[in-house]
């Protein structure tokens, strides 16, 4: 087992793994050092918002931090309002303290159990992963580990190309829309705020500024013109032709060939999200059966409408912005983001209409880039990461997904794995897809807990039984 052991990020899966480690009886006591970058360890960018405007996108039942307890959060909140019902669609800053109570506990329980914890609240500066352990450098001090995770979470996202410095430097056109809801107070003022993206982080941004700012009217540009899809009022049963369909999917793995079957599967149900959430299951290992050119084409031309079906609005969060759209406060517009350049009172932002070819333009007091995660680590100005890829200890994920890693979250390079260096979560999203939301990162968290603390001699054994 490895005794020592470090956790890079203080977000939800950093949280969950060291949950997760101090869960399990060792013979041992464990060392533990978990860099958390600042902030409330555990709350992350994703939970850490105050607002409870801002819902969950999936049921409260489904919620708990660990795997064997899926219903963990629902008795946490049940406990503090017993009419909640696992079917609800709670606030993400209700989530948010019981990571941080869960987190808390956690942390408690290892002192008592005579555990070695670190909560080091800055951020890793650079790493040596090598065979033997890993060197982490923090500032003028390095440790070495016997292993260490990287749970870094979403990337800080980049400024889109298009935009020019000017506007950058106008302070009018922001990148880090928490940041912007944080700190935004009550304003009466008539603003024209233009959204760049209309996924489920620019429907919170609509729906929180709205509320703020009740003369404001907003503009919102994506590819599409859509917002994301919604969940049914209630829970659906399971998808009855299931097993049939993944059983299809895997014999022939094809975007082609897979586009045709779950049209068919959907022509012949009565609501297809029940064919959308019989796969999450299976996603990540469909993904990894897909050809190269596969996941390219896939990501070209599917990637928008797989992810409006999957990541769905809560109904009343629907109806909310149903509501602006009456009220002729929100306006959404199809087309492609040609630029955003500084004008006299604010931004003017460019764009080419969906099926046009002339440059449509509109002045907007204030321009939010919301266009969803952006974990392509051979751009990321992150200087961890950097440093990583710049030494070649680790290897992009060639669609710019992440890091390219095993199934299990061995991190590669140069041809092989690491043994010692992992990630968990949205890092492996090139590996397996489906790895951003709480179940996959739970039961992430669990796996690689379980490897992380598993004899010297099992491990041995088994990759002895998985040679051929």
């Amino acid at each position: 087992m490895f005794r020592r052991v470090a956790i890079i990020g203080g977000g939800a899966a950093g949280a969950t793994l060291l949950s997760e480690l101090l869960e399990r009886p060792v013979a041992q006591p464990l060392h533990l050092d978990w860099y958390t970058g600042g902030g409330t360890p555990g709350r992350g960018i994703a939970y850490g918002t105050r607002s409870e405007r801002h819902l969950l996108n999936v049921r409260a039942a489904s919620m708990g931090m660990f795997a064997n307890r899926p219903g963990g959060f629902l008795e946490y909140i049940q406990k503090r309002n017993p009419k909640v019902s696992g079917t609800d669609f709670l606030p993400r800053c209700w989530y948010g303290d019981y990571l941080e109570a869960e987190t808390a506990s956690a942390l408690a329980r290892a002192k008592s159990q005579g555990h070695d914890v670190h909560v080091i609240p800055y951020n890793v500066d650079a790493m040596v992963p090598e065979n033997d352990g890993v060197t982490i450098f923090q500032g003028e001090t390095s440790t070495r580990v016997e292993a260490a995770v990287l749970a870094l979470g979403t990337l800080p996202p980049r400024p889109l190309s298009q935009v020019s410095d000017a506007a950058l430097a106008s302070g009018r056109y922001v990148t880090q829309p928490w940041s912007l809801l944080a700190e935004a107070k009550p304003d009466t003022q008539a603003h024209h705020v233009a959204i760049i993206g209309l996924g489920l982080t620019a429907v919170d941004i609509i729906i929180e500024l709205a509320a703020l700012w009740p003369n404001a009217r907003f503009t919102a540009v994506s590819r599409h013109g859509l917002l994301p899809e919604v969940h049914a009022a209630s829970a659906a049963l399971p998808y009855e032709d299931s097993d049939e369909l993944i059983e299809a999917m895997r014999d022939a793995p094809d975007i082609r060939t897979w586009m045709h079957l779950l049209r068919d599967a959907v022509a012949h149900t009565d609501d297809w999200r029940r064919v959308i959430d019989c796969l999450r299951p299976h996603t990540s290992a469909l993904w990894g059966s897909l050809p190269h050119a596969d996941r390219a084409r896939f990501l070209r031309h599917a990637r928008w409408a797989w992810e409006r079906s999957r990541h769905r609005l809560p109904p009343q969060v629907a109806q909310a912005i149903g509501k602006l759209e009456r009220e002729g406060r929100l306006t959404r517009l199809s087309g492609h983001l040609h630029g955003v350049a500084s004008a006299d009172r604010g931004l003017e932002l460019q764009y080419v209409p969906r099926g046009g070819q002339q440059v449509g333009a509109l002045d907007a007091d204030l321009v939010v880039q919301s266009t969803g995660l952006d974990n392509d680590v051979r751009r990321a100005q992150h200087p961890l990461l950097l440093q990583l890829v710049t030494n070649g200890h680790i290897r992009p994920d060639p669609f710019g997904l992440g890091i390219q890693a095993t199934p299990d979250g061995h991190l590669l390079h140069n041809g092989s794995a690491w043994p010692r260096l992992f990630a968990i979560g949205s890092m492996l999203r090139g590996t397996l897809w489906e790895s951003t939301a709480m179940p996959e990162v739970r039961q992430q968290a669990r796996q690689l807990a379980d490897h992380l603390l598993e004899r010297e001699e099992q491990r041995k054994l088994g990759k002895a039984h998985a040679e051929p």
